[in-house]
């Protein structure tokens, strides 16, 4: 009996086979296909609200712009700075996926290799040597800072962050590790126990305990929190920060922070973490924030563009000392990521570094940096009632306004002219510029006039 009443409710609840099979080819040819009828345009942003609505999540069509306003956007091709929707939108692209986009979208460079890599292999077996992780792991210690030297890789930001704190605590045998005040390291239950915002944090706690937060910037009140827990007994397994804050608005520590936080962790045999996952591989305007400063970390996250905008890859690289024994006599301890380190994301990862080399990417990020900050500043000078403050390094630029509500609306006022950015995943009071670094001055020129006009709209409706 319990057995019929089951089959009865598998076959009432399931889609019939052949219905699945049907849609599944429909969004197959749609993929496969290089032109779409209006009719297929409009079946395809019917789906796509439904869908999101009722299979992704409910909130996510009114926390975006894109599918706030009048018409829906559904972005379908990509290239160098630009974004185009399904129905011919064009966008500039200044958000650059928080950071992914640092060579550009569909960079052919990086995507004939990619392509090429998959014609002969996409995954590995698990069980044989995949080359190219060791050609990737030679060419990140080549290019970081120090001598940063043993490479694990991920799939996500978060991931790599969770087995930097794990490698901290195998290699050092501490427990607790210090954080900072509006720090994002990712959502995982390590990395956000990390998090310096309580509107991530407050939902999951408790979480991980061992955890003490200071000022971020203020070198001192790192100083205290480690000489205090030392001297009641507590032994510390790492400090982690980001060079520059990102999540938090763009915020850069005063010249000689992370110098000094290096300086007090080997004063008391801590580990010293830097996140580079959105400030490196060249956006800030050097390969590495933390190598411009002169500094050199125990353990480095990095991501975010790693894979070229092409593929998705993060990691960690450490000192060798912090490849301690346990480790090398169970290479599996710290975590075994099925996909990490695929042959398709190496090849993607290898073909940026290349490229990245080749075309100078910082050099450009710095120069086009400082281009927009200029700009973006004589705005806020034109707008001293709208802007509050514009701060950056490289290609990583924020502009703070007076207030959330009048940051959203420049940002959604952007958005209908045509230029993609937006605020922080929780506020709009700063809205982030990171477009990709081969963005061209003449695009740079229409986004500041693209602005200009968000900024007069907004000043009239706010009547400021």
């Amino acid at each position: 009996m319990k057995g019929d009443h089951m089959t009865e409710k598998s076959t009432v609840t399931e889609t019939p086979k052949k219905e699945i099979i049907a849609k599944l080819d429909e969004v197959l040819e749609y993929i496969q296909s290089n032109s779409m009828t209006d009719e297929q345009k409009d079946e395809m942003t019917k789906d796509t609200l439904n869908y999101f609505d009722n299979y992704v999540s409910p909130g996510w069509l009114k926390y975006r712009k894109s599918v706030s306003t009048d018409a829906a956007v559904l972005e379908w091709t990509d290239q160098d700075a630009v974004i185009h929707g399904l129905k011919g939108e064009e966008f500039i692209d200044c958000l650059g996926g928080f950071g992914i986009y640092t060579c550009g979208h569909r960079n052919k460079y990086i995507l004939d290799v990619v392509l090429a890599q998959l014609k002969h292999q996409a995954l590995h077996s698990q069980e044989l040597l995949d080359p190219l992780r060791g050609y990737l792991a030679k060419a990140v210690a080549d290019i970081t800072p120090g001598d940063l030297e043993k490479c694990f890789f991920t799939n996500g930001g978060a991931e790599a962050v969770e087995m930097a704190l794990k490698l901290a605590r195998i290699a050092t045998g501490g427990s607790w590790y210090i954080s900072t005040i509006g720090a994002f390291h990712g959502k995982s239950m390590g990395a956000i126990s990390m998090g310096g915002k309580g509107s991530y944090r407050v939902p999951y706690i408790p979480m991980v305990q061992q955890v003490q937060h200071v000022e971020y910037g203020n070198a001192e009140d790192m100083r205290k929190a480690i000489r205090n827990l030392t001297a009641v007994g507590e032994k510390i397994a790492a400090v982690i920060l980001e060079p520059v804050q990102g999540e938090a608005g763009i915020i850069i520590p005063p010249k000689g922070y992370l110098k000094e936080v290096r300086e007090i962790c080997d004063e008391y045999d801590v580990a010293l973490i830097f996140d580079e996952i959105q400030c490196g591989m060249g956006r800030t305007g050097s390969m590495w924030r933390c190598a411009a400063e002169g500094v050199t970390p125990d353990i480095m996250t990095f991501g975010k563009s790693f894979g070229g905008g092409i593929m998705p890859i993060t990691g960690i690289i450490c000192r060798s000392k912090m490849w301690v024994q346990q480790l090398i006599d169970n290479p599996w301890l710290l975590g075994s990521p099925t996909f990490g380190g695929n042959p398709v994301c190496c090849a993607a990862a290898l073909a940026t570094i290349s490229y990245m080399l080749k075309e100078d990417i910082p050099g450009q990020a710095k120069e086009k940096g400082n281009y927009l900050i200029k700009k973006l500043r004589e705005l806020a000078n034109e707008f001293p009632e709208v802007i509050q403050e514009v701060r950056g390094i490289g290609l990583m630029i924020g502009v703070e306004f007076h207030t959330n509500e009048i940051g959203y609306n420049v940002a959604k006022e952007l958005f209908s002219r045509g230029v993609l950015t937006a605020g922080t995943l929780v506020n709009s009071k700063t809205i982030r510029f990171e477009p990709p670094a081969i963005i061209s001055y003449d695009q740079l020129d229409t986004v500041i006039e693209r602005m200009k006009g968000a900024l007069t709209d907004t000043k009239t409706e706010f009547k400021l």
